[in-house]
């Protein structure tokens, strides 16, 4: 009998409008390579720009926040494993999988984790730099615990591996680092690279829901694209990324070569366009999907050391790391204009792919990790006492508030 998995989504999966998207999407893709009998399950709104899921074969379920609806599809359904996507979606719905379901393994994909990039950007907020205390924040606290409530979680970046191994404690036996999991950049890729002289402009790229990336535009706007375009003044900047307000819209500005184009309707397309990406960062965690996507591209790019965190081991970064304005600039306009060191730039983007992202072995470490996990899960709980712990009095404080909006929303509904 083919396992259960029931994947339960913060949101439903657009692979093209975010890096989480294609990462969710990753997951499923490992899961179905297996043959196993998947569920993908959110309270979210549907999006028109949501995979069609039923299309590939994965049963797709809208589920409620605070209702007891849940239980008895969880228990009806009986997964062999959970995966919450973020750790907010394990506070919601952890207690309910562990209360009716206590042999399900229980796997969190954190994305990145949200307590470093509220750490960052309220630094940055303060206008100083980020110190490793600024990471005993609240969200911490609640995202640590999430992390040891779940048998195993899956994190993103090796950078973040650190922090939860050296700064926070947890037992390694409770992680696995997995990055994106890619298929390698081959020579019939590399012949479909348009060549420098065949694309124009600067791009920015990014879903404008995500803080970082609207901070970024703002960098952009505000200080690092007017002395870009002082040297180039016939370049173009495109912005471009889904969901964007009225705010990031009123930076529209075709004089200045300011151009917010809004979501694409083919990132990859774009991007390979392009000559030259920019993503400067000042605040952030986790791995950047638009600058995955540039190397995919041969676009070479610009960032920042966070943007760059974790990304590229000890290989030379395709383009320039600059964090300084003023040299961000210089370097994007060096980029632009001297074909030897954009090719350059280039080419080192296809080892980092290949070398740092291979799907192939990647999903064999995930698909091990989680079967010996699973063989014996009894041992691997008792090993995470803490993790026990956590789940008897998180468990009862979540489930006993949840059970209160639950009543009050059955009173309103009676009194409607």
């Amino acid at each position: 009998m083919a396992q259960k998995i029931l994947v339960i989504g913060k949101v439903w999966p657009e692979p093209n409008s975010s890096a989480a998207g294609s990462r969710i999407m990753q997951l499923v893709e490992v899961s179905r390579a297996e043959n196993r009998d998947i569920t993908f399950a959110s309270a979210a709104s549907e999006s028109s720009y949501a995979v069609n899921l039923d299309k590939i074969g994965v049963t797709s379920v809208q589920i409620k926040l605070n209702d007891a609806s849940f239980d008895s599809f969880v228990a009806k359904l009986n997964p062999n494993i959970v995966l919450f996507d973020r750790f907010m979606t394990e506070e919601q719905f952890g207690w309910r999988v562990a209360e009716h379901c206590p042999d399900a393994l229980r796997v969190l994909d954190t994305e990145d984790l949200h307590c470093l990039r509220e750490a960052r950007r309220q630094a940055w907020k303060e206008g100083r730099n980020y110190q490793e205390t600024d990471l005993f924040n609240d969200l911490a606290k609640r995202e640590i615990a999430s992390i040891l409530r779940c048998d195993l979680s899956l994190i993103i970046s090796s950078y973040e591996m650190e922090i939860l191994l050296g700064v926070f404690k947890v037992d390694d036996s409770l992680l696995i680092h997995l990055p994106f999991m890619l298929d390698d950049i081959h020579s019939n890729n590399i012949n479909s690279w348009k060549t420098i002289d065949k694309r124009e402009h600067f791009i920015s790229i990014g879903n404008f829901l995500h803080e970082p990336n609207w901070n970024a535009v703002l960098f952009l706007k505000e200080e690092i694209w007017p002395l870009i375009r002082k040297q180039l003044p016939k370049a173009e900047l495109h912005i471009y990324g889904a969901y964007p307000s009225q705010k990031v819209e009123q930076l529209h500005n075709p004089t200045e070569g300011f151009l917010v184009k809004g979501r694409a309707k083919n990132a990859k397309k774009v991007v390979g366009n392009s000559r030259v990406l920019l993503a400067p960062l000042r605040f952030g965690a986790g791995l950047k999907g638009k600058l995955i996507e540039a190397m995919q591209c041969g676009t070479p790019t610009v960032t920042t050391e966070i943007g760059a965190e974790a990304m590229h081991g000890d290989l030379p970064w395709p383009g320039f790391i600059e964090n300084d304005p003023k040299s961000f600039a210089e370097k994007a306009v060096a980029l632009y204009q001297d074909e030897a060191k954009w090719m350059e730039a280039q080419q080192a983007g296809i080892p980092i792919i290949n070398q740092l992202y291979p799907k192939r072995e990647l999903k064999e470490m995930l698909i091990s990790r989680i079967k010996e996990i699973s063989d014996d899960l009894k041992a691997h709980r008792r090993q995470n006492f803490i993790g026990a712990i956590l789940q008897h009095h998180t468990a009862a404080s979540t489930k006993y508030m949840s059970k209160w909006i639950e009543a009050k929303n059955r009173t309103t509904d009676l009194q409607d």
